[in-house]
């Protein structure tokens, strides 16, 4: 069930791209303005009570009424299904970003693929070239394709419907709180983070393994026994190094990215091998994406198989 839930929900979000921003980003922010501004003391304890009603409790009360539905009327628990997976999960979600990037580097237009990774980063960055943005392009979407696609049906493999709403929620709180640090905030945001990390701890880890057995094996395993733990963010190094590993690509190293408007560069470790990233690499991220998605679904088909005839 849950593995035609899940094509089901793929085809449909092809066929029909969700307003994301509208549906789900808008709604969840709100939700988080609303918890912070009700709970927020600048202590931590109130921040992970406010997490558990913005996550823990939501995906209970899913959970609860999953279970009967499908006791009572599959159908519905069967749609229910679908739909929240195609709330929680897809690719056109963030994709469009990619896709278009990617078409104004071919054909040489580097401010309009500036101006679009500066609204897909929401950040700026009007000294990156050409080999740059396709760099951190190609980082963006191997993130993206992990917090939106592989983690959150992960956790539907998992806990049904209300696992993936359990991550789509924490992930969005961590957004909002996890990474503030300004001092009327306080430490409000610290669970968030650190209840976020715990939760997506095994789904990196399984994306990342996923990117090795579809692209370069050797390479990416080396790049994440390497660098990983060079990148700042080390879940986060863990996906890219084996990313960049498993497309023969280098990832990271210093850009020259607008860092608090002092035009400074970044300075980022190296993560991967190989060649300098370019258009062709962000083709071969699209194929590295796809043949994880196949290997997964292949993966849960031999699981559903093995236990339809153990039955």
């Amino acid at each position: 069930m849950s593995l035609i839930s899940i094509v089901i929900a793929l085809i449909i979000e092809q066929l029909h791209a969700l307003p994301v921003q509208r549906a789900v980003r808008d709604p969840l922010a709100r939700m988080a303005e609303f918890l912070e501004d009700k709970f927020n003391d600048g202590g931590r304890s109130h921040g992970a009570i406010a997490w558990g009603l913005g996550v823990a409790l939501p995906a209970a009360l899913l959970s609860l009424l999953y279970a009967l539905l499908m006791v009572f009327q599959p159908l519905l628990g069967f749609l229910l299904g679908v739909g929240v997976l195609y709330l929680t999960m897809g690719f056109r979600q963030f994709s469009h970003f990619f896709t278009n990037i990617h078409l104004a580097l071919r054909v040489g237009d580097i401010e309009q693929a500036r101006q679009l990774l500066a609204q897909w980063r929401g950040r700026a960055g009007d000294r990156l070239t050409s080999g740059e943005i396709a760099r951190l392009a190609i980082e963006q979407a191997l993130l993206a394709s992990h917090r939106h696609v592989f983690a959150p049906l992960l956790w539907f493999a998992v806990l049904g419907p209300a696992g993936a709403l359990f991550y789509r929620l924490a992930h969005s709180l961590d957004e909002h709180w996890g990474a503030r640090s300004e001092q009327e905030f306080g430490e409000f945001g610290q669970f968030a983070h650190q209840a976020f990390a715990f939760i997506d701890w095994l789904p990196l880890r399984v994306t990342a393994a996923a990117f090795a057995v579809v692209g370069d094996f050797e390479d990416a395993v080396y790049c994440w026994r390497n660098q990983a733990d060079l990148w700042p963010d080390g879940g986060s190094g863990i996906l890219l190094a084996s990313g960049a590993g498993a497309l023969g690509v280098r990832l990271g190293m210093p850009v020259h990215d607008v860092i608090q408007d002092t035009g400074d560069a970044s300075d980022r470790p190296e993560l991967g091998l190989g060649e300098d990233a370019d258009p062709d690499f962000m083709q071969s991220t699209i194929g590295l994406v796809w043949r994880s998605l196949v290997l997964g679904l292949a993966v849960l088909a031999l699981v559903w198989i093995s236990s339809w005839v153990g039955s």
